[in-house]
C-alpha cells in the first residue's frame, strides 16, 4: 500500500508540474500563435484562370492547384469518410483528443518511436497553415497550443471547410475540389464511393498513397477507409463490398478547358505577372477575360493549323518518323499461265488473296510493347502517333497509344506524293504500299470538315494570323504557330518579317494625301536605276514581269503593280512616306530609308500589319490592340475593366487631322501601371463616354484605300467586254461572296514570307505563312492529280490542289479565308457610310478622265472633292478593248 501510495503520489506530482510547464510553455509561445484575424482571413493559394470574352475556359496558370468549395456543396459522404478515418471524434474535443494523445504515449512507450496517431484534424490545420511535418517535440507542442487556439477562434464547421480547401492530396492538387479535378476530372458532386473514398485516403501521405502513381498502395489504403466507414455505420456492407471491389478509375487530369488557346493565353498571362509579379498573378484567384470571343478564336486556331497541313501536304510526304523493325518483303506471286483458260476477273482475285493471306513477321512488335512505345511518343493536336499493323492495296491499319485500330483509307492516303525538295515532289502514289510499310511509326489526323483519318506529318513551315475589332482594337483572335507546346514563340506578335506587297495600302495613302487620286494614271514600265555607290542596276520587277503601261491606281494596288509603288514612293519622296507610314503604328526604327520600302522589304509583326489594317478600315483612326478585358477576383468582383479608345465620330476632337505622337516603352508601361496597380483600385469605369482614338488619316483617304482594297479581292470589268482583270486576292470574294471585303496579298523575294491581310464585316485579320527559317523559300509545287481527282470543285482556289509558286494568295490567303468563313457564316453585310467630301464621277477606263460615254469603256470612281478629273477624254483616247493575252494573269490560266 505504501507503495501504491507513493505511486499515486508521484503522478499527481508529476501531472501538477506537466500542467504548470505547459502553462508555461504556453505562456511562451503565445506570442508566437497566429492572430485571430489570421485564422478568421486565411487567404486560398487560388491560381489564376483565363477566360475568353463570353466566359470559356482556356487556360489556369499557378503551382497549386485550387478549386474551393463551401461546405454545403461537399458531399455528405466525403464528410463522413475524412471523419471516420482521420478523426472521429471531430465535434467532440477541443482541438486535441486526449483520447488519442494517451494512444500515441502508450506507443511511444512501447515501441520507443514517435508516431502522429494523436493528430486531429484541427492539428492537422494547424501543421498545414503555420507548421512543417518535422517530427520534434517543439514542433507538436506548437500545434497542440495552435490547435486549441483555432477551436477557441473558429466553429467546427469553419475549421472543416478550411481543412477541405487546404489540405495537399498529391499531383499539385490542394484542396478536394482540385483533387477531384486531377485526378478523376470531375466535380466533387460527381464522384462515386469509391472514387470519394480514394480521396479521403489521400491525407495521409498524398506522394505514396495517390491512385496514379501507386493505384495498388491506393487500393488498399481506399479500403482502410471504407473499413472505417463501416465501423462508424456511415454505408452498409453492401455498399462496402462494392466500392471495396471497383477498379481503380483515377488518370491524370488538366483542368476542364473549353478551348486550349496557349498563345491568348501566354500574352495575357505575361502581361498579368508584368502588373502583379508571379506570385500574386499565380496565386490570388484572379479571373481574367481576354477580348477573344470563344468561337472566333477557335475558327482563327483551325484555319491556321488546317493550312499549314495544305501547305506542307501539297508538298509531299517526308516518309515516317522511325521503322521499328523491319517489314516483310513484297509477296512475290507466280504469273498466271496463258494456257490456262481465264478466270473471271482474276487480276481483283489474286488481290484478295494477297490481302486475305496472313503472313507471319517474326519481327513484328506484340500490340502490348507498340503501345507501351506509343505512350512515350509526343502527341502534338492534331497530329496523333500510330504504327502501321498491315498495309493492303489502298489502305492501311494502324494502331494507337490506346491500343484503338484505325482504317487509314486511299481517301486519307492518296496525297503523300514523295517530298523531294521545297521546289518539287515525285510520282503521284498509286499503292498504299507506294507509302508506307508494317512497323512504321507515323502520325495521323482526323480531318475536321469529315472527320476521316488520314495520314498526317508536322508541318515544317510556321503560320499566324491574328483578328482586330477596327473600331476600339480589341483582339478577337491570335495565333501564333503551329504548336505553343512545340513552339512557345509566338509569330503573330514576336516575328519581325518582311511584309511584301501588304505595305502597298500604306504607300498608296500616302500617294493619296500628297496630290495623288485613286484614278491617277501611273506608268506601268521596267524601271532601271544605276546605284553609283554599289555599282549595279536596282530593277525592281512586277510579279509576274507583266508591264501594262500606263494604269490607274485603283487597278494597280489591284495587281499588285511593283513598279507603280516605286513611282508613287518617288512622287510622294522618300522621308514624307516614312513619317506617313508611322501613323500606322509602324516603328521608323523598323521602315527602310530606301526605295525598297515601297515593296515591303520592311520588318514588322503580323500584329503590327493588321493594327495598321485597323486603321483604314476604321475610317482613320489609331487604335491599339488589347487583350484584356476585365479582371475580377477571387469573389467575382470586377477590380479593373478595360477602357479602350474608339474609332467614333461622336467622341472624337474637333481637330480634323492630329499629328500621330508615338509612345515609348516607358510611357506605355506608365499607363499600363496607371490601369493596373497592385490590387486593382484604378479599375476603368464602363459606364463612362467612350474615349476617342487619335485621327491619323481623314476619313476620305481611309475610304478611298479600302475602296481600292476591294478591287484587290475580286474579279473587275467584263469579260466579254474584254475589260476583265482580277485582283490578286480575288479568291477572297469568290468564297466569301460578300460585298463588304477588301485586302491585300504580300510575296517578299524568293517567297519567302507570304501574307495576306484584309477586312470583312467588323473584323480586320492578317494572315502570315513562312518558315522560321528566314532564309528558307516557300517554294513551288506540282500538279497531284489525286487531289484533283478527289477535289475538282476546289482546284486552283484553295487547299491542295494549288500549283504553281508560293504567294500571298496561295500560302497565307487560304487562312484568312477559312476564318472569315467561319465567323462570318451568319452575320450580315456591314457597308460602311461614304463620308462627307467623296464625290462618285463618271471616268474613262483608260484615262482616267471624264467621259460621256456610258457604254464599257466607263465607270463609275470616287474623288474625294475637288481632286476628281476637270478634263474630259477625247475620240483619240478612248479606251480599247484589253488585250486578252496581256491582261492575263497566271490565276486565269488555273481557271480555265
Amino acid at each position: 500500500m505504501k507503495l501504491i501510495k507513493r505511486l499515486i503520489l508521484l503522478t499527481i506530482i508529476c501531472a501538477f508540474l506537466g500542467v504548470i510547464s505547459i502553462i508555461g510553455m504556453y505562456f511562451y509561445l503565445k506570442p508566437e500563435l497566429p492572430s485571430v484575424e489570421v485564422l478568421r482571413e486565411v487567404k486560398l493559394q487560388t491560381p489564376m484562370r483565363i477566360f475568353t470574352a463570353d466566359g470559356k475556359l482556356i487556360s489556369q496558370y499557378g503551382v497549386k492547384r485550387r478549386i474551393p468549395v463551401s461546405l454545403d456543396d461537399v458531399p455528405e459522404t466525403l464528410v463522413q469518410a475524412l471523419i471516420a478515418t482521420e478523426d472521429s471524434r471531430f465535434y467532440d474535443h477541443i482541438g486535441v483528443d486526449p483520447i488519442g494523445v494517451v494512444r500515441a504515449f502508450i506507443n511511444l512507450v512501447v515501441t520507443g518511436e514517435r508516431g502522429q496517431g494523436a493528430s486531429t484534424l484541427t492539428m492537422q490545420m494547424a501543421r498545414g497553415f503555420f507548421l512543417t511535418r518535422e517530427k520534434k517535440f517543439s514542433r507538436k507542442i506548437r500545434e497542440l497550443f495552435i490547435a486549441l487556439h483555432m477551436e477557441q477562434e473558429l466553429s467546427k464547421e469553419q475549421i472543416l471547410e478550411l481543412y477541405l480547401n487546404k489540405v495537399e492530396l498529391g499531383h499539385r492538387a490542394f484542396g478536394f475540389g482540385a483533387a477531384a479535378q486531377v485526378y478523376y476530372g470531375k466535380n466533387l458532386n460527381e464522384l462515386n464511393l469509391a472514387q470519394i473514398a480514394t480521396l479521403a485516403g489521400l491525407p495521409q501521405a498524398p506522394s505514396t498513397l495517390n491512385p496514379i502513381s501507386r493505384p495498388e498502395r491506393s487500393k488498399e489504403r481506399r479500403r482502410i477507409v471504407l473499413l472505417r466507414m463501416l465501423d462508424e455505420g456511415y454505408i452498409t456492407r453492401q455498399q462496402f463490398d462494392e466500392a471495396a471491389q471497383a477498379p481503380v478509375s483515377a488518370k491524370k487530369h488538366g483542368a476542364e478547358l473549353a478551348l486550349d488557346a496557349p498563345y491568348l493565353a501566354d500574352l495575357i498571362y505575361n502581361e498579368m505577372v508584368e502588373i502583379y509579379g508571379k506570385e500574386i498573378a499565380e496565386t490570388s484567384g484572379f479571373n481574367v477575360y481576354a477580348t477573344a470571343p470563344y468561337a472566333i478564336q477557335k475558327a482563327a486556331q483551325e484555319a491556321v493549323i488546317q493550312n499549314l497541313h495544305d501547305y506542307d501536304e501539297r508538298h509531299g510526304y517526308r516518309g515516317p518518323l522511325a521503322q521499328l523493325w523491319p517489314a516483310l518483303p513484297p509477296l512475290e506471286v507466280e504469273p498466271v499461265s496463258t494456257e490456262t483458260p481465264p478466270l473471271a476477273n482474276t487480276e481483283s482475285s489474286q488481290d484478295a488473296l494477297l490481302e486475305d493471306t496472313p503472313r507471319f513477321n517474326p519481327d513484328a512488335w506484340s500490340e502490348e510493347k507498340i503501345t507501351a512505345y506509343l505512350d512515350s511518343v509526343e502527341e502534338i493536336a492534331p497530329l496523333v502517333p500510330a504504327v502501321v499493323l498491315a498495309v493492303q492495296e489502298r489502305s492501311a491499319s494502324v494502331i494507337i497509344a490506346e491500343g484503338e485500330r484505325i482504317e487509314l483509307t486511299w481517301d486519307g492516303l492518296d496525297w503523300a506524293r514523295p517530298y523531294i525538295n521545297d521546289q518539287a515532289q515525285g510520282e503521284d502514289p498509286e499503292l498504299a504500299s507506294d507509302i508506307l510499310q508494317e512497323g512504321m511509326l507515323i502520325y495521323i489526323r482526323k480531318r475536321a470538315e469529315d472527320d476521316v483519318w488520314q495520314l498526317g506529318q508536322f508541318p515544317d513551315a510556321s503560320g499566324a494570323l491574328v483578328a482586330l475589332n477596327p473600331e476600339n482594337g480589341a483582339v478577337q483572335a491570335v495565333v501564333g504557330g503551329y504548336s505553343f507546346y512545340h513552339s512557345q514563340f509566338n509569330r503573330a506578335t514576336q516575328a519581325k518579317r518582311q511584309v511584301g506587297s501588304n505595305i502597298k495600302p500604306f504607300v498608296y495613302s500616302a500617294a493619296i494625301d500628297n496630290g495623288y487620286n485613286i484614278a491617277s494614271i501611273i506608268n506601268d514600265a521596267p524601271i532601271n536605276q544605276w546605284d553609283a555607290s554599289s555599282g549595279v542596276a536596282w530593277r525592281p520587277q512586277n510579279s509576274p514581269a507583266i508591264y501594262d503601261g500606263p494604269i490607274r491606281m485603283r487597278v494597280a494596288l489591284g495587281m499588285s503593280k511593283n513598279v507603280v509603288s516605286v513611282r508613287l514612293l518617288r512622287g510622294v519622296g522618300l522621308d514624307q512616306t516614312v513619317d506617313y507610314l508611322t501613323r500606322f503604328g509602324f516603328d521608323k526604327d523598323d521602315i527602310p530609308r530606301d526605295e525598297t520600302l515601297s515593296l515591303g522589304s520592311g520588318s514588322h509583326t503580323p500584329l503590327e500589319v493588321v493594327t495598321g489594317i485597323a486603321t483604314l478600315a476604321n475610317g482613320g483612326f489609331a487604335v491599339r490592340p488589347y487583350f484584356i478585358d476585365r479582371i475580377e477576383n477571387d469573389l467575382d468582383e470586377v477590380i479593373w475593366q478595360a477602357n479602350p479608345v474608339h474609332a467614333c465620330e461622336p467622341c472624337i476632337s474637333d481637330e480634323s487631322i492630329q499629328e500621330n505622337v508615338e509612345l515609348s516603352e516607358e510611357d506605355i508601361e506608365a499607363q499600363l501601371a496607371a490601369e493596373f496597380n497592385q490590387f486593382g483600385d484604378t479599375k476603368g469605369d464602363p459606364t463612362q463616354e467612350k474615349r476617342s482614338a487619335e485621327r491619323v488619316i481623314s476619313a476620305q483617304t481611309a475610304f478611298l484605300v479600302t475602296e481600292m482594297m476591294r478591287s484587290a479581292v475580286r474579279a473587275n470589268g467584263n469579260w466579254n467586254n474584254k475589260t476583265y482583270w482580277l485582283g490578286t486576292g480575288w479568291r477572297a470574294r469568290n468564297l466569301l461572296q460578300r460585298e463588304d471585303i477588301g485586302g491585300k496579298t504580300g510575296t517578299t523575294n524568293d517567297s519567302k514570307d507570304t501574307w495576306f491581310s484584309g477586312f470583312a464585316g467588323n473584323l480586320v485579320a492578317t494572315s502570315w505563312v513562312g518558315f522560321d527559317d528566314a532564309s528558307r523559300q516557300l517554294g513551288r509545287t506540282s500538279r497531284n492529280q489525286n487531289l484533283i481527282n478527289k477535289n475538282p470543285e476546289k482546284f486552283n482556289w484553295i487547299g491542295n490542289a494549288m500549283i504553281g509558286v508560293e504567294d500571298g494568295a496561295k500560302g497565307a490567303q487560304p487562312a484568312w479565308i477559312r476564318f472569315m468563313q467561319a465567323v462570318l457564316e451568319d452575320k450580315d453585310e456591314v457597308i460602311k457610310q461614304i463620308p462627307d467630301g467623296i464625290v462618285r464621277v463618271r471616268i474613262d477606263r483608260k484615262t482616267g478622265k471624264l467621259t460621256r460615254r456610258n457604254d464599257h469603256t466607263s465607270m463609275f470612281e470616287y474623288f474625294r472633292a475637288g481632286t476628281e478629273p476637270t478634263t474630259y477624254v477625247v475620240d483619240d483616247e478612248l479606251s480599247l478593248p484589253i488585250d486578252e493575252e496581256k491582261k492575263k494573269q497566271p490565276e486565269i490560266e488555273e481557271i480555265f
